[in-house]
């Protein structure tokens, strides 16, 4: 009877190893026993991100990744420190041609008529979309790309446009929100969520990481203004996340959102 018994709950512990097994293999797994990633992203391709975020990140070694409005004056006036970023290991990212919004929306008011997405019809923005890959390349001579919604605005006069240009993309920023996500294992690559942390302290931008490494997740910043411009972050809040990111480096994996989601996708296929 002893035998039997024993033999019974044997048979339960291999099972249970076996389980325990499986969930290791299916968990999601940040490389290096990291806590978190940390994609910090910059939008509209304007002075302030070129003379006080890409220093800021230099100085502590950390990449970030820039979302180019490609009509954007910088394009043109700056272009080879828009080369010299990427030479320097940052991502240039696709943040279309002319940045249409949808001027029907609230607090939408600034949108010029000519920008207006609600006119904008989707095959002329899938259109617009893929020549600012081109132009992209033109820059830094890569294809792996990543996008960023203007506005986080999805329709183009009335269709949903995502769908049609996903597939010339590794991943998509496409929605506001508190910028954490809330699973690895079940993200969308095409529907991240960002934080725009306007008027944030250096604290609070700190605190949102912390709460990112609680979750074992990731967080998504998109800055416009540093310490300059519009939507701003001063350069003091913005130097005291990066210095802290850099101190923290065995907790936080900051890196372009580009190496980031390849990652994280690799990942996924190896729970499927």
């Amino acid at each position: 009877m002893i035998t039997k018994y024993f033999l019974v709950a044997l048979g339960f512990s291999a099972i249970a190893n076996i389980c325990m097994a499986a969930d290791t293999k299916s968990a999601f797994q940040w490389p290096q026993k990291i806590k978190a990633a940390v994609s910090l992203s910059y939008d509209d391709a304007i002075d302030s991100q070129l003379d006080n975020a890409i220093p800021a990140l230099n100085k502590y070694g950390l990449k970030g990744s820039f979302y180019l409005k490609l009509a954007s004056p910088t394009i043109q006036s700056r272009l080879a420190d828009w080369r010299a970023a990427a030479a320097q290991g940052h991502e240039l990212g696709n943040h279309t041609l002319f940045h249409q919004c949808s001027r029907a929306l609230t607090g939408h008011e600034w949108v010029k008529p000519e920008d207006d997405l609600d006119k904008t019809t989707l095959a002329q923005l899938k259109n617009q979309i893929m020549l600012a890959n081109t132009m992209l390349y033109t820059i830094d001579g890569k294809n792996a790309r990543t996008f960023t919604t203007p506005c986080g605005d999805l329709n183009a006069a009335g269709e949903n446009y995502l769908a049609s240009v996903k597939s010339e993309f590794v991943a998509i920023k496409s929605e506001s929100g508190s910028g954490i996500a809330p699973s690895m294992k079940t993200l969308d690559p095409y529907a991240i969520n960002v934080l725009t942390p306007v008027g944030y302290t250096g604290k609070q931008l700190i605190d949102v990481v912390k709460a990112a490494a609680a979750k074992g997740t990731m967080v998504n910043f998109t800055f416009h203004g540093v310490g300059g411009d519009y939507l701003t972050t001063s350069k003091e809040a913005h130097e005291e996340l990066v210095k802290y990111l850099a101190e923290h480096n065995d907790i936080y994996w900051t890196d372009t959102f580009l190496n980031i989601m390849k990652y994280v996708k690799d990942e996924q296929k190896k729970a499927q």
